[in-house]
């Protein structure tokens, strides 16, 4: 006799636990940000204590407002939207570019150069190599080390090429019939059926820029060209500035005054730099996981 499975689909009590790991897995991973953001926002004396735990006690905002007045700050958050921009347009414009030739299946060379990209692809020359080359073509030291060598993604081009391939090639014959050409297939028929696709590596590009530091690091040995990530590193993990010494005087006795600590500020700071991207990801999770399926799509 078949012996019956205790556990069924449905079943109470599965459920729960389920439920319960999922709340504890979103407590373990929003509560360290939220714990941030209730110290930056609590009374400067209770936020020296270190024992805020559930919610602000009392509220201010004196270390964002002057966090404010710190140029340098904000010339790192201008590096960084300059980084994020131009590597976004130019890693949309360079996977359509490469992507869009290889869904001609009379392609001369198409099988050859499919294995010329998934090559590099897991095997890379290595940061030594790289530094060498990014020093000889004059870019060390240049915000262009930032731009043009990450420009450039194959498994990007994967996942577009994968995406045009679900495009049915009926339409592309039509627009030959009706005299289009190559390029005006691509301008008129692919990229406006590819916004999901362009909006995944749109977002892929500019958080992974927005979270970037070790490039710069490598290649800007400057801090007038560093991103915001090298600046919040060098403030918080680094310890090589304090927050306080771009401060004015009076800036600094008003700090005094109201006994705002380093440690405050640098709690409003993890706040001002993480909350573009904390904004923008909910609205763009949708292309998220349209981009996890993507990657499962076979030619």
């Amino acid at each position: 006799m078949r012996k019956k499975n205790k556990i069924r689909e449905g079943n109470p009590a599965v459920t729960v636990i389920l439920y319960l790991m999922v709340l504890l897995i979103c407590f373990i991973t929003i509560y360290p940000m939220y714990y941030v953001l209730i110290l930056s926002v609590s009374d400067p004396r209770a936020a020296a204590t270190m024992r805020v735990y559930v919610h602000p006690e009392g509220f201010s905002l004196d270390s964002y407002k002057m966090l404010i007045k710190d140029m340098e700050l904000w010339r790192s958050y201008l590096n960084t939207v300059i980084y994020a921009a131009c590597n976004t347009v130019l890693m949309l414009l360079t996977t359509t570019l490469v992507a869009y030739p290889l869904t001609y299946k009379r392609l001369l060379g198409r099988k050859y150069i499919n294995i010329f990209l998934l090559i590099p692809m897991y095997f890379g020359g290595g940061m030594i190599p790289t530094f060498l080359l990014v020093t000889k073509l004059g870019l060390y030291g240049s915000p262009l080390a930032l731009i043009i060598p990450s420009c450039f993604s194959i498994w990007n081009i994967i996942l577009m090429k994968a995406f045009f391939s679900t495009i049915p090639e009926g339409l592309r014959d039509a627009a030959r019939i009706d005299g289009a050409g190559v390029i005006q297939i691509l301008k008129s028929v692919y990229l406006p059926l590819s916004k999901p696709i362009l909006a995944v590596i749109a977002v892929y590009t500019i958080v992974g820029v927005w979270n970037s530091w070790f490039s710069a690091a490598v290649y800007l040995p400057k801090t007038e060209w560093q991103p915001l990530q090298m600046f919040l590193r060098r403030t918080l993990v680094e310890n090589t500035r304090q927050v306080t010494e771009s401060l004015s005087p009076e800036t600094m006795r008003e700090m005094i005054k109201k006994q705002i600590s380093g440690a405050q500020l640098k709690y409003a700071m993890i706040m001002i730099v993480t909350l573009p991207v904390l904004c923008v990801y909910p609205f763009f999770q949708k292309y998220f996981v349209k981009g996890v399926m993507l990657g499962s799509l076979k030619e």
